[in-house]
């Protein structure tokens, strides 16, 4: 089912699948709920209430420039389904969701599975090659005027196939899909809100006695991912798992895999509502 949820200066397209416990997915900066059209039905099939959405001012979704909580976006579309309780999963930017909603709603989540996971507050560790790619990011989009194929193609270059991986070394498919969403997410005409952070952020918050929690990195994908991984262990009621051959967009290269982990993670909390 496909409908759209009106929260405060925006409107959020949602796609709503299957019967079961539900588990809300949030997609990466550089993709739409698109991205998860491999991994949803395989979740759909292991008996889970699937609901995907796109952010503010990605895909089908609008936003005035407002200032807006993505995680109050997260419980305004629980209330529009009339979900209680939810499992949370998301990939980069919807990681930083995930955690961040498990946190200030706990009540209102079972589990937070964070894919290419980021703790807000956390200053991650970087290598020298891996700092150099962030600055040459900064500079293409300082540019006056940026050229937005140069950046398209950068930023696929280095969340796509990988920081120092080959070029091409992801699927075409993946590649040209996050090509085109790319581009659309850089049209100047895009408006995406002004997004208001946790506060305190995430890291002071983790504990032991929050909502559990799956990190799935992978392995080809900037270190801080897997670093964050290890945080998450440390601080919180947390598992880690690392997926070989695949970098930062983890289900689109390898959904059965992450399904597999996700459903393994989730059988022992069901039946939730």
């Amino acid at each position: 089912m496909e409908r759209h949820v009106e929260v405060p200066g925006g409107n959020l397209f949602v796609v709503d699948e299957g019967s079961g416990p539900p588990i809300v997915l949030l997609h990466a900066m550089i993709t739409d709920l698109r991205s998860w059209d491999g991994l949803a039905p395989l979740l759909v099939d292991a008996g889970y209430r699937v609901v995907r959405y796109d952010l503010r001012g990605f895909g089908r979704s609008t936003t005035e420039a407002v200032p807006f909580s993505s995680r109050a976006d997260l419980v305004t579309v629980l209330d529009a389904l009339g979900i209680e309780r939810a499992a949370f999963a998301g990939n980069s930017v919807g990681a930083i969701v995930t955690l961040d909603a498990s946190l200030e709603y706990a009540d209102r989540c079972v589990a937070a599975i964070p894919l290419a996971a980021y703790v807000t507050g956390w200053e991650p560790p970087l290598t020298e090659a891996e700092k150099a790619l962030f600055e040459e990011e900064e500079r293409l989009e300082s540019a006056d005027p940026p050229d937005q194929a140069a950046i398209a193609a950068f930023e696929v270059s280095i969340w796509v196939d990988g920081p120092g991986q080959p070029s091409g070394r992801a699927p075409a498919w993946i590649r040209e899909s996050i090509l085109r969403t790319v581009r659309d997410a850089n049209d100047p005409a895009r408006v995406f809100g002004k997004p208001i952070v946790l506060d305190p952020p995430a890291l002071g918050r983790l504990s032991r006695s929050g909502p559990p929690i799956l990190a799935i990195s992978g392995e080809l994908d900037f270190s801080d991912s897997r670093a964050c991984g290890r945080l998450l262990v440390e601080r919180a009621d947390a598992r880690h798992v690392v997926v070989p051959g695949v970098a930062h967009l983890i289900a689109m290269e390898d959904p059965a895999r992450v399904a597999r982990e996700m459903i393994e993670f989730l059988a022992p909390l069901r039946p939730w509502a």
